[in-house]
């Protein structure tokens, strides 16, 4: 293991978090299986990250009830429900924009509905992260949030954004502005409810 990574993961756990590490989809689904029990109820937040490992998929032919958003007939309220659902989630599963070297996890969020249940409610919140999330300070995960996993995020989603058309944050007031949440997630109460599974390729943004 890079010892980049080991120095993440021993962070992670002096700040009541486990961490984890994996080479490949192969393994992450596997840990997975061994971390989320059977029937049990599972929430995700919207991550490019889990759509690369397979994780949807692996949730939709699993005995799990998944708490599924991503069907296309879903109405706004419909995803709404669906959200508050996840507070009572056995397993909330997510990406997330950055880990820094001491052990905090930093997010940008749109509404809050990622942050949100990772910071309260489920009783375990698993995160998968690429190696390429991995930074040295909570000022450069800010930094590699807005300039870049921000601007390639409101592409994705269509936003009419300054940063999705320009690549780069200009800290807009824009209706459709997805940086209206910076959550910075420092340590935990109940131990190891937080897990952070980094698996060793360059993933999502």
């Amino acid at each position: 293991m890079d010892k980049t990574i080991q120095t993440a993961i021993d962070s992670l756990r002096k700040n009541n978090m486990a961490g984890y590490f994996v080479n490949d989809k192969a393994e992450l689904l596997t840990l997975l299986q061994s971390l989320i029990p059977a029937g049990a109820a599972v929430g995700c937040g919207d991550s490019v990250t889990l759509e690369q490992m397979d994780v949807f998929a692996f949730l939709r032919s699993g005995d799990y009830i998944f708490y599924d958003k991503f069907n296309p007939a879903l109405s706004s309220a419909d995803r709404r429900v669906i959200y508050l659902k996840n507070f009572s989630a056995h397993t909330f599963l997510t990406g997330t924009n950055a880990v820094t070297m001491d052990g905090k996890i930093f997010n940008i969020d749109g509404n809050g509905s990622r942050v949100a249940p990772m910071i309260y409610g489920p009783e375990q919140v698993i995160i998968v992260v690429g190696t390429n999330k991995l930074v040295g300070t909570v000022n450069e995960a800010i930094e590699r949030t807005r300039q870049i996993a921000a601007p390639l995020d409101a592409k994705r989603l269509g936003k009419d954004t300054p940063c999705a058309k320009l690549g780069k944050c200009m800290d807009c007031k824009h209706e459709q502005r997805i940086c209206n949440d910076f959550v910075l997630i420092t340590g935990q109460f109940a131990a190891e409810r937080i897990k952070v599974i980094i698996v060793n390729e360059a993933l999502g943004y």
